[in-house]
């Protein structure tokens, strides 16, 4: 009770110098972007889970002053697209999809405003051409917002017009590739990957490439950002039926010290709750 009631007394905080600040940039260089820092090395996922709407409704009223500003709509994308990810582990996975759609709407807004798309119905040569106009001075813009349309997609069950919108997020993603490959772990890869090696041959899947956007996410990341083992086994080995392979990635997650990665404490830790489910589901599919 008394940690909630710190949580409490520390948004309550946030709120009044929000009201109290006419400049927000202040404000988010040195309340919001620590506490997206801070909630990836916290070590209690359920205080996470409690605490993160408090934030996201932060967020959203910011961005309701201020819908342009890239630097909201970055963390914006960023928080909703981690909390809609975690919504299984807290327990709530009925709210993903609802809360999905806001990591797609900032994440959209965030491509726009960096001259990438308006919208999710963008030509596709014309998102190319965008894309190259742009510059390693946009990375963040682009992984975070490709990311928070992927969040969305991930719920739309392979209906065409979610086939053609991941079209896009991949040429977003190549683009990352290309102009920093190391961001966020290898984030652009660990997508690239899911993307290549989560489908049917018959349907654009291509489980050799898949492997390669891997093995660079696992090299990229000091093999020490566990979602990409995770994933790597969860999307790749099943669907090549390398039973080896998936059991080694996840039990090379359960033996990680999650002391070695502070910074990445909290998402690591959901990574390895993954890998024991996955490893309990490891008959079903060999």
């Amino acid at each position: 009770m008394a940690t909630r009631r710190k949580i409490k007394e520390i948004l309550a905080a946030m709120a009044g110098l929000l009201l109290l600040s006419g400049c927000s940039s202040l404000i988010v260089t040195n309340v919001m972007e620590p506490t997206i820092d801070n909630l990836q090395q916290q070590k209690d996922v359920d205080l996470v889970c409690e605490g993160a709407p408090s934030f996201l409704l932060m967020l959203d009223s910011m961005l309701a002053s201020e819908p342009d500003n890239v630097k909201l709509l970055t963390l914006a994308s960023q928080a909703y697209g981690a909390y809609t990810a975690a919504l299984h582990t807290c327990g709530r996975p009925e709210r993903a999809e609802v809360l999905s759609v806001k990591a797609r709407d900032y994440g959209l807004a965030l491509l726009g405003r960096v001259g990438a798309c308006q919208d999710n119905k963008a030509d596709l040569d014309e998102l190319t051409v965008n894309l190259r106009r742009l510059d390693s001075s946009d990375v963040a813009s682009l992984f975070w917002g490709g990311s928070g349309w992927a969040t969305w997609l991930q719920f739309q069950h392979g209906s065409p017009e979610a086939l053609a919108d991941l079209l896009r997020v991949e040429q977003i993603m190549l683009r990352v590739v290309e102009l920093d490959e190391g961001f966020y772990h290898g984030g652009a890869h660990l997508f690239l990957g899911i993307y290549y090696g989560g489908r049917p041959l018959m349907f654009g899947g291509k489980p050799e490439l898949a492997r390669h956007h891997f093995d660079r996410a696992l090299a990229l990341s000091d093999r020490q950002f566990l979602a990409v083992q995770v994933a790597y086994a969860g999307s790749y080995a099943r669907a090549v039926f390398d039973e080896e392979l998936y059991r080694r990635l996840l039990e090379e997650v359960l033996d990680f010290d999650l002391e070695n990665r502070p910074d990445l404490y909290l998402i690591n830790q959901v990574a390895k709750r993954q890998a024991r489910d996955l490893l309990q589901e490891a008959e079903q599919y060999f």
